[in-house]
């Protein structure tokens, strides 16, 4: 069911329960069951960034003061042009993706937005050439 809905969010539980072989009352019991479970969190739309206009997008790693790493979080997820915020164990702390319109804006984004935040150590940053679609289930 999972990764019914995951190629196709909009797809109607009739038509996922003619998928899967079930009954559309089973449909929907399990699909209640996964959203009161919070295994689906919610239902979205796909952007295509390029084509929504960010066709720069870049990985940025970053070494924070190991007692502002709680309250970093927040602060970076409110820049603009920040995708996904992650909070990692290794050589550096946190990894962001970041998907601006061109590479002045995320020079701006890395140089006057992320290194002017206090705790904030250094930045290193993976500019993205190609992205390719993934699946979790498989």
């Amino acid at each position: 069911m999972l990764a019914e809905l995951a190629a196709d969010g909009r797809l109607a539980v009739r038509a996922l329960a003619e998928r899967l072989h079930i009954s559309r009352t089973n449909a929907y019991a399990r699909l209640e069951r996964l959203m009161a479970e919070g295994v689906i969190t919610g239902f979205g739309a796909r952007i295509d960034p390029r084509r929504a206009g960010l066709g720069t997008s870049a990985y940025i790693m970053v070494t924070v003061e190991q007692t502002s790493w709680r309250t970093m979080a927040t602060e970076l997820h409110a820049i603009p042009y920040v995708d996904h915020v992650a909070l990692v164990g290794g050589d550096f702390d946190i990894l962001l993706l970041v998907r601006t319109p061109d590479n002045q804006t995320l020079r701006d984004v890395v140089l006057e937005r992320l290194q002017a935040l206090e705790g904030v150590r250094s930045t290193r940053t993976w500019l993205i050439f190609e992205e390719l679609p993934g699946s979790i289930l498989g």
